[in-house]
């Protein structure tokens, strides 16, 4: 255990290193999300789970074609 000045220095050197922003990955998450759902509006990540999840929650609406989205 640090004690006194070598503490202070030692608190004074970690904040320096801390990351000065979150490493949050949701705005690249977001950006990623091109596809919605035209019926509940949840994003999807590509085609093919937009697919999945029409034929999954609304069975009786129409799956859009690929570039509508």
């Amino acid at each position: 255990m640090a004690r006194g000045k070598q503490k202070e220095e030692s608190r004074l050197r970690a904040e320096k290193s801390k990351p000065k922003e979150g490493k949050s990955q949701l705005k690249d998450r977001e950006k990623g999300m091109q596809y919605t759902c035209p019926v509940c509006k949840n994003p999807c990540a590509n085609y093919k789970i937009l697919v999945q999840h029409m034929e999954a929650k609304h069975p009786k609406a129409p799956i859009p074609a690929e570039g509508s989205s």
